[in-house]
């Protein structure tokens, strides 16, 4: 098969059983690299941009699978926490999980590890939000399968996202009411 059909057909929309709910531990992933020499300033200490590339991409594979859809994109980064440096040679890991799902959108919540191979030394670097929205073939946004918790660990995930996203709601619509954010 041509391997330009393969995308094709599989950029297709979901078929409806693809809209069943979904727990957070089903699209859970993990990614890992090892940071080198390109990856860093003059002074050893990892780039934030490559660190939040590395985030987007790896956020973004929770919310396609999840979604079972592969035109997701970045609508937002709620939020960036950058904790502590990585360094040359250390592993930087990035661990996400959806944490909310609305009708189109999908919160990823993500922690980013350091691991020192020599030493074993592991840190916690960086953590973010990211939210993406699902697209159709048309590009416009399209509903995405709900999150429904296994156990009460992910409910309790769950209704602190739901509660951090109505705040967020609240500070947009202050400062779209004050003129500072269109």
């Amino acid at each position: 098969m041509d391997p330009f059909e393969r995308i094709a057909r599989n950029r297709q929309t979901p078929p409806t059983e693809a809209m069943q709910g979904r727990s957070i531990a089903y699209s859970r992933s993990v990614t890992r690299r090892l940071m080198e020499l390109m990856d860093a300033n003059a002074h050893g200490n990892v780039h934030g941009g490559v660190i939040m590339r590395m985030v987007d991409e790896a956020a973004a594979i929770v919310a396609i699978k999840h979604s079972h859809n592969p035109r997701v994109v970045t609508a937002r980064v709620a939020r960036f926490d950058f904790l502590a440096p990585a360094y040359i040679g250390n592993v930087v890991s990035v661990d996400c999980e959806m944490r909310y799902v609305g009708r189109t959108s999908m919160e990823v919540g993500v922690e980013v590890m350091a691991e020192d191979l020599v030493t074993g030394e592991v840190r916690h670097i960086a953590s973010s939000y990211v939210i993406y929205v699902a697209l159709d073939e048309n590009r416009k946004p399209t509903p995405v399968p709900p999150l429904v918790p296994a156990n009460d660990e992910e409910r309790e995930i769950i209704e602190r996202a739901r509660i951090q996203r109505i705040q967020r709601q609240k500070i947009d619509e202050e400062l779209r009411q004050s003129g500072e954010l269109k």
